[in-house]
Order: structure tokens, then sequence, then C-alpha cells
């Protein structure tokens, strides 16, 4: 079986001398390929030269952000008919696919049940989301969960490193600053209902947890599902105390986080959220530019995944 590892030399949780074990333990079990990332996208064109040369599998060492570029290569606007099963070892600063999956957030750890699901043939199949031409395989987000990625980013550029408490830090200064608080400027329009106005956050899932606070899960979707639609938790424009209730439930596995001030709907196959402005969107952590209206929509079983 041909495999392409695909690795992130700048992944925030693994080494050079890790990258090396985990492709020798992987090399002794397949016809194994090595590629490194060298810039921003360059993982997008791995994972299409995957589809194309009928790999098998395409490994990734790194975070979710190398994980979405691969998987956007791999599919492309126009998935083939053949398309490699992904294996996915953690090397970033949250791995929330990765651990999704039920895989271990050490490395070499996940090396090791990746090993044994290839011994036992065995993967999952996986629905994946996609806004406006791009995939996404566990989280989206439009308003100020995006918002709070971008400023990451900005302070990431500058020598920050990317961290659970600089992305709270990041949260809570933008809470208090931000105009989409203060003037919510999103829609949300889900087929067959009546629009909903005045939202500033609008968080889109595939799975859950949404992401992790070091090792807590942190969940505002609790019934998201890689076997079912996509899942959606908006906001209202809320003040602090109605904003801490929420981050209490969302970090404390309650069933149905938000109170009044939140509009949630489950398994849905496709929606629209507009804005009266150009605000951000995220796409599996990562900013993905200023938009004024996006469309979501679900694939089921997109991909395979080792598991």
């Amino acid at each position: 079986m041909r495999a392409l590892l695909v690795g992130n030399p700048l992944a925030t949780a693994t080494s050079p001398r890790v990258h090396e074990v985990i492709a020798k333990a992987l090399a002794a079990e397949l016809h194994l390929d090595l590629a490194q990332t060298e810039y921003r996208g360059h993982a997008i064109e791995l994972g299409a030269k995957a589809t194309a040369q009928q790999y098998d599998y395409v490994i990734v060492v790194g975070g979710d952000g190398t994980v979405n570029e691969v998987v956007n290569g791999m599919l492309g606007a126009h998935p083939a008919p053949r398309i490699p099963t992904i294996g996915v070892i953690p090397g970033g600063s949250a791995n929330v696919f990765a651990r999704s999956l039920g895989l271990s957030n050490d490395p070499v750890e996940a090396t090791g049940q990746l090993l044994e699901a290839l011994h036992a043939h065995r993967s999952r199949s996986i629905s994946l989301g996609r806004v406006d031409g791009r995939w996404f395989v566990f989280t989206a987000g439009f308003g100020f969960d995006a918002e709070v990625v971008h400023h990451v980013e900005l302070r990431r550029a500058t020598g920050s490193k990317a961290t659970p408490h600089l992305y709270a830090r990041t949260a809570v200064a933008d809470f208090y600053r931000s105009a989409l608080r203060r003037q919510p400027p999103i829609t949300l329009q889900v087929p067959g209902t009546e629009p909903i106005e005045g939202l500033f956050l609008c968080v889109v899932s595939n799975s859950t947890p949404w992401t992790y606070f070091k090792a807590r899960p942190v969940e505002v979707s609790p019934r998201a599902s890689f076997d079912a639609g996509l899942e959606i938790f908006a906001m209202r424009k809320a003040r602090t105390i109605a904003a801490l209730r929420t981050m209490w439930q969302i970090t404390h596995a309650h069933d149905k986080p938000g109170g009044a001030r939140a509009a949630t709907f489950h398994d849905l196959a496709d929606f629209t959220l507009q804005s009266t402005q150009p605000i951000e969107l995220q796409v599996d952590g990562d900013f993905a530019g200023l938009h004024t209206s996006v469309h979501f929509r679900s694939v089921p079983n997109a991909i395979s995944a080792l598991v």
C-alpha cells in the first residue's frame, strides 16, 4: 500500500526527531513517500498530488490547519471517484480533528493507533462541511469566534505562541471591544424557517467538541457528529453575565448551552449566513477572509479516515 506522509516542520507539538520516529514506524508497514510543507497552502498541493497519483493513504503530521489544507487538496472542487484514506498524527496546539476521531494527543501513541488500524484495515467514513467552495472537517465560524481567530493569527505573526491562554485572553479582550457584539450584523437563513437577525456569533460544527482548552473539551453543539449534518450555535447580543453562563455551559458538557440568547439547529443539509458588513470567517481554526454572505452545506460520506 502506498502512502504519502505530509509533515509540517513548524507544528508546535512535534520535533524533527519525533517526525523521524514516526516515519520509520510507518515505513515498516507502507511504501512511504515523505513531503514537508514549505509555505501556507503547500499542503493543498500535496493533497491534490496524493489524489492524482492514486495514493492509498495520506498521513498528516501536524495541526488542524494542515489537515484542512490536505483535505481540500485531496477533494478539490470536484472530488475524484477514488480518494486516499486520511490518517492524522497530532502535531498542533489543539488537534481537534484527531482527538474527535478517538486518537491520542501524543503523536507517538497516535502513530501506534494508526498502525493498529492499518493492520486491521479499519477506517470510517465521515461527513464534511463545505462553505463557499472550501471544505472543513470539524468547524467553521462567522462573526465573533472568527474575529478572535483572526486576531490570534495577527499576534502569532509577531511572535506569540498559539496557546489556550492566548486564545482565552484574546476572546475576553474582543468581547468588550468588538463592534460585532455592540451592533450584531448577522442574519441566519435556514431553508423552511424565518430568518434570524441580530446575531454576532455563529459557530458551525461538523463534530464535537468544538475545541479544547488544554485537556477540557469545549462543546457548543453536543449532538454534532461526523455521521450527521451540520450543527449551528448562534448568539444574539449578550451581556457579560449571559456570556459567562454560556462559557460555563460549553466547558461543562451542558446538553443545550446558550439559553434564551442562543439559536441552535441540528443536522442541517444547508443554510446561509449574511452580514450587513464584511466580517471574519474561520474554517477549522484558520482565518479565511472577510465576507458578507456565506453558504454552508453538509456532504455525507465525503472521506474515509483511519481510526
